[in-house]
C-alpha cells in the first residue's frame, strides 16, 4: 500500500503541469499512442487471444478494434466534452444572473479493470481520464498481467509526463484499500457486484467517488415478429462469444410462444455446430476457478429440472481443462441460477412466454440491469419495449456489442452498479462540474432579498411569488405594482 501511496503522490504532480496543459497538447500525445495501435495490430490481438483465452477474432473485433475506434472519437470529441457552457436562466425574475458550467479534472483516477475484457476496458478509461487532464492508476487482473504490460507500452509511446500514468501489479483483494488509501480522487471499478459493494463500503468514509461497472443477467425478447434466423445467431454470438464470459451478453433468451419452437430448433442446430477450440468460434474460459463455478450453477439448475437442449461438440465440465461446452437449458424455472444469478460462462436458457407483457415482467424481474435486447422486424415497436426494460443498455435487433461504440454510455442499474463509462457520459464521469454564477446587473448594490429586512421586503418578495405562483390572472396582475417597488431595492444605499 505503502507503494501505491508515493505512485498517486507523484502521479498528483505531474497532473499539475498535465492538467493545466491546453487541450490540442494532451491529444497530441494520445495521437502518438493512436499509432502504436496501428502498429502492432497483430501482436497485441495475440495477446490477449493468450492470456484471456478468447479467440483470435473475438479478441481483434471485441477489443482491439473498439479500443481504435475509441481513441479516435475522444481525442475528437474530448474539446467539446471539456468546453463551458452556459446555462438558459430559468426565470425572467433572475434575469440578471448568467451561469455557466465548467468542467474541472478529479486529479489522480484509479482504475481497477476485469480479466474479461483486459485491454477494451480499461483502454478507453485511462484515454478519457488522461484527455480530461487526469493522471491514471492502472491495475488490471492478475489473470492477464502481460496485458497490462501491453497497456503500459500503449501510454509509454504517448511520451506523457513521467509518473503520469501507472500501471501497478498487485493481488486483486488488495487492490481496492491500497487505491483508496492511498488517495486516489475517484475510483473506476469492472467486476464483481460483491466486490462493488465491499469497495462502496471502504469509500464512504471518504466520500470518494465511484464509478461500478458490475455484472447481469440479461435478457434478450424475441417477438412473435422477428427474423427467427438473425436472432437466433445474434444470440449464439452474444451468447457465448468469450466463451459466455460477458457481463453484457445474452442469458434469459424470453421468445413468443408462436415462434419458440423454430427459433431453439435454430438457435440449437448453431450451437450443435459451435466449434470449441483455440481456433475455432469459441475459445476456453479464462480460468478454471471460473469453469468450476459455472459447472456448479449448471448442475443446480438441471437438479432443478432443467434439460439441456443443445450442446456443442468439444468441452467438458467434467475435466480440469479450461474448455467448456456451449450449452442451451430449457424448462427452467425464475428461481434456477440461470435464471436469478449472473452465469458468468457459455450457458444461455431459452423460455416460452405468451406476450410482450410476459417477457417484460420476467426480463425486469432480475435485480441486474446492464443490458438487453428486443428482436422484431417493427422498429416501433421494438423501441417502445426497449424503452421499459430496465436496463442501462438495451439494443434492437442486436445484443451487447454497444460495449464498442464509443459514443453510446455503458452502465446500468441496480446490482449492475452506478455511473458510466464510454461516450460523453463516460467523459464527464473524469471530471468535476462547477457552476459560476454571475451578476451582470450594472450599479446593483444589494439583491433583493439582502439584510436588512423590513415588512416592505418581505412584501415585495411576497408579491413576486404571487406573480409567479397566483392561481389566477387577476391575482398576478395584482401583485405588480408591488413587484415594481421592491425592483429599486436593487440600487438602494
Amino acid at each position: 500500500m505503502a507503494d501505491i501511496g508515493k505512485k498517486i503522490r507523484a502521479a498528483r504532480q505531474a497532473q499539475i503541469l498535465w492538467g493545466g496543459l491546453a487541450y490540442g497538447e494532451r491529444a497530441g500525445h494520445l495521437k502518438k499512442a493512436a499509432l502504436y495501435l496501428g502498429d502492432h495490430i497483430d501482436e497485441l490481438t495475440e495477446l490477449i487471444h493468450r492470456e484471456n483465452g478468447k479467440v483470435k477474432i473475438d479478441a481483434l473485433a471485441a477489443e482491439v478494434l473498439p479500443a481504435v475506434m475509441a481513441l479516435g472519437y475522444y481525442i475528437k470529441r474530448g474539446r467539446q466534452f471539456l468546453a463551458s457552457r452556459p446555462l438558459r436562466g430559468g426565470n425572467l425574475l433572475m434575469f440578471n444572473k448568467k451561469s455557466r458550467m465548467i468542467y474541472k479534472p478529479y486529479g489522480v483516477v484509479g482504475i481497477i479493470s476485469p480479466w474479461n475484457y483486459p485491454f477494451a476496458i480499461p483502454f478507453s478509461e485511462a484515454v478519457m481520464a488522461l484527455l480530461a487532464g487526469n493522471a491514471v492508476i492502472l491495475k488490471v487482473a492478475s489473470d492477464t498481467p502481460g496485458v497490462g504490460r501491453a497497456l503500459e507500452a500503449v501510454f509509454a509511446a504517448a511520451s506523457l509526463p513521467d509518473d503520469l500514468f501507472s500501471y501497478v501489479e498487485i493481488p486483486g483483494k488488495e487492490a481496492g484499500p491500497a487505491f483508496i488509501a492511498g488517495g486516489v480522487d475517484k475510483l473506476f471499478f469492472t467486476g464483481s457486484t460483491s466486490v462493488g459493494r465491499e469497495l462502496m463500503a471502504l469509500a464512504a468514509p471518504r466520500l470518494l467517488p465511484l464509478v461500478l461497472e458490475l455484472g447481469g443477467a440479461d435478457a434478450a425478447i424475441i417477438r412473435a415478429d422477428a427474423d427467427t434466423d438473425r436472432a437466433a445467431a445474434g444470440i449464439l454470438w452474444a451468447g457465448f462469444s468469450n466463451a459466455g464470459q460477458s457481463c453484457g451478453g445474452a442469458q434469459r433468451i424470453l421468445v413468443h410462444r408462436e415462434i419458440y419452437e423454430p427459433f431453439l430448433e435454430k438457435l440449437c442446430v448453431l450451437v450443435q455446430n459451435l466449434k470449441v477450440g483455440a481456433e475455432g468460434d469459441m475459445g476456453p474460459m479464462t480460468t478454471l476457478r471460473q469453469k468450476r463455478a459455472v459447472e456448479k450453477q449448471v448442475e443446480a439448475c438441471l437438479s432443478g429440472g432443467a434439460r439441456i437442449a443443445a450442446q456443442s461438440p468439444g468441452g467438458s465440465f467434467r475435466d480440469d481443462g479450461l474448455f467448456a461446452p456451449a450449452l442451451v437449458l430449457t424448462g427452467v424455472t425464475e428461481t434456477m441460477p440461470v435464471m436469478a444469478e449472473e452465469i458468468f460462462g457459455p450457458v444461455v436458457a431459452v423460455v416460452p412466454v405468451a406476450d410482450d407483457e410476459e417477457a417484460l415482467r420476467i426480463a425486469n424481474g432480475s435485480s441486474y440491469g446492464l443490458t438487453g435486447s428486443v428482436w422484431s422486424r417493427n422498429h416501433r415497436r421494438a423501441k417502445e419495449i426497449a424503452a421499459r426494460i430496465n436496463a442501462g443498455a438495451v439494443m434492437v435487433n442486436d445484443h451487447l456489442m454497444s460495449h464498442g461504440l464509443a459514443e453510446t454510455p455503458w452502465g446500468g442499474f441496480g446490482d449492475s452498479g452506478l455511473g458510466r463509462t464510454h461516450g460523453e457520459a463516460g467523459f464527464r464521469e473524469m471530471l468535476k462540474a462547477q457552476v459560476v454564477v454571475d451578476d451582470i446587473l450594472p450599479g446593483a448594490r444589494r439583491n433583493l432579498w439582502w439584510q436588512p429586512y423590513s415588512e416592505r421586503t418581505y412584501r415585495g418578495i411576497r408579491a413576486i411569488t404571487e406573480l409567479l405562483a397566483g392561481t389566477t390572472l387577476g391575482r398576478r396582475i395584482k401583485a405588480l405594482p408591488q413587484v415594481m417597488k421592491i425592483v429599486f431595492r436593487y440600487w438602494e444605499k
